[in-house]
C-alpha cells in the first residue's frame, strides 16, 4: 500500500495520515478507523496498525480526491535522519574517492525536512548547493541489534528524498551536519510505499532531473552497502525509532562531481523518480534575508 500525510489546504491546516485509493485519499484519522492523526505514531503501533491502515480501503472513513490536497513528507516530524555518504560506486569513482571501507553516516536535522511540492530554498550564505537523489527507507518499529538477514522487517516502507547539501559549508569540517541541515533541505515523499509491496529495494532505477537535464541515471543495485547492511551496521550501535528516515545514498551526477561543477539556481526544478517509489518535485527559490527567531 501507500500511505501519504497530507492537509486540506495549503496553509496551517492540520496534517492527517492516509492511506492512497485510486485517485483519492482515505483519511486514517477518521474515527471509522481510528489511527493516530500523526504518521510516527501509527508506524509505532507496529504491523497491526499498518493492516488496520490497509483495511481503511474498505472503511467509511472520509475521502480526499489526490488533487484537492496539499501532500507533506510522508513523515512530516521524524524522529531522526540519518544519511550515508560515499554508497554509490561510480559516485565514489566521481568525487576521486576510494570505496569506503565501512559505512559513512551523519546526520541531517529533522527540522531540515520538507514535502513535495514545497521550495528548495538557497541560503544566501552558500553559493554551492548541490541536489542528491536518494531512495530512503522509513523505520516502522523500534529495533536493536538487527541481523542484515532480518533488517527488511523493521521497514515500513520506502520514499524518495532529496539530501540536499550546501557543499561550502559541507566540506569545511570532517562532519556534514552543518552543510546537510539547512531549512528545506530534506525533501522527501510523496508517498511511503510499504515493504510488502515494493519487494526487493535491491535493483531500483535512480533518476534525477534538474529541469529537463538528465544529471543522475542509475540503480540501487550499484550500492557499495545494501539496505539490509546499512540497518545491521546502525543497529550494532543504537536503537532506530519508528518514523525514522534513512538516506541510503546518491548516484553519480552530482553537480560538484560535474566538470565544471554545476550547482542550483533560483528558479531550477529538482525532480527525482524512482521505479515503483514515485516521483519528488521541487522548485529552488532564493531565500531572503534572514529574520532572528527566538528573540525579543
Amino acid at each position: 500500500m501507500r500511505l501519504v500525510s497530507f492537509s486540506l489546504s495549503t496553509g496551517a491546516g492540520a496534517v492527517h495520515p492516509g492511506l492512497v485509493v485510486g485517485d483519492e485519499i482515505v483519511d486514517l484519522s477518521d474515527p471509522a478507523v481510528g489511527l493516530p492523526a500523526d504518521m510516527a505514531l501509527l508506524l509505532a503501533l507496529g504491523p497491526a496498525a499498518l493492516e488496520r491502515a490497509g483495511a481503511a480501503a474498505a472503511s467509511r472513513a472520509a475521502r480526499h480526491p489526490v488533487d484537492a490536497v496539499r501532500r507533506h513528507a510522508p513523515v512530516p516530524a521524524p524522529p531522526s535522519i540519518l544519511a550515508i555518504g560515499m554508497n554509490y560506486r561510480a559516485h565514489v569513482a566521481e568525487m576521486g574517492r576510494e570505496p569506503p571501507e565501512y559505512q559513512y553516516w551523519f546526520n541531517k536535522q529533522r527540522t531540515s525536512i520538507a514535502g513535495p511540492g514545497d521550495p528548495i530554498v538557497l541560503p544566501r550564505v552558500s553559493t554551492m548547493v548541490d541536489y542528491e537523489g536518494e531512495l530512503a527507507m522509513v523505520i516502522g518499529r523500534r529495533c536493536q541489534h538487527v541481523p542484515a538477514a532480518r533488517a527488511l522487517e523493521v521497514v515500513a516502507g520506502f520514499t524518495v528524498i532529496n539530501d540536499v547539501s550546501a557543499r561550502d559549508w559541507q566540506w569545511r569540517t570532517p562532519t556534514f551536519t552543518m552543510g546537510k541541515s539547512f531549512d528545506s533541505h530534506a525533501p522527501c515523499g510523496p508517498e511511503l510505499v510499504t515493504t510488502d509491496e515494493l519487494g526487493d529495494p535491491g535493483h531500483l532505477a535512480i533518476r534525477t532531473w534538474v529541469n529537463d537535464d538528465l544529471r543522475q541515471d542509475s540503480s540501487t543495485a550499484d550500492l557499495i552497502f545494501d539496505c539490509r547492511a546499512m540497518i545491521e551496521y546502525l543497529t550494532t550501535a543504537f536503537p532506530l525509532e519508528p518514523g525514522t528516515i534513512i538516506a541510503t545514498g546518491t548516484p553519480a551526477g552530482v553537480g560538484a562531481g560535474r566538470q565544471p561543477p554545476e550547482f542550483l539556481a533560483d528558479g531550477d526544478v529538482v525532480r527525482i523518480a524512482i521505479e515503483g517509489v514515485g516521483e519528488l518535485c521541487n522548485a529552488v527559490v532564493q531565500g531572503s534575508e534572514v529574520v532572528p527567531e527566538g528573540l525579543d
